[in-house]
């Protein structure tokens, strides 16, 4: 019973993180464009170096997302076999690889939220300003 319950609690976090990616995936999108629109003050100083950088780091992001995105579906697929095999040490070297993946996760997650900050407080200051209508 604690064996089921383990591999339910590693199946729902699997698909959390799959779903987690999912989003991110759809907010990537958004900044990509916003990255590449035309919305930015174009008088301001390094703007377009500073934006090749944001740009770079964002398309390691986006890479970052897509490796990880495999390793969960490997791992989710991976998860399937612990059924069919009754050894404890396929449950622990699972689980161990699990614990990892997690951690990837984790590490993504906290380096994607910053590198989005500092788009978004970059952006936010640079962005143009509409004259309002008289």
């Amino acid at each position: 019973m604690v064996r089921e319950r383990q591999i339910e609690v590693m199946h729902n976090e699997l698909q959390n993180w799959k779903s987690y990616l999912q989003f991110i995936g759809d907010e990537m999108a958004f900044i990509q464009k916003l990255l590449d629109s035309y919305v930015f003050e174009p008088r301001t100083p390094n703007l377009f170096e500073r934006l090749d950088i944001f740009k770079q780091h964002f398309n390691t992001s986006k890479k970052n997302r897509e490796a990880l995105s495999k390793a969960i579906k490997k791992h989710e697929n991976g998860l399937g076999g612990i059924f069919e095999c009754a050894q404890e040490e396929w449950d622990s070297h699972y689980y161990e690889k699990h614990l990892n993946l997690k951690d990837k996760m984790k590490d993504f997650i906290q380096n994607y939220i910053g590198l989005k900050k500092e788009i978004y407080n970059y952006a936010g200051s640079v962005l143009k300003m509409k004259k309002p209508l008289y």
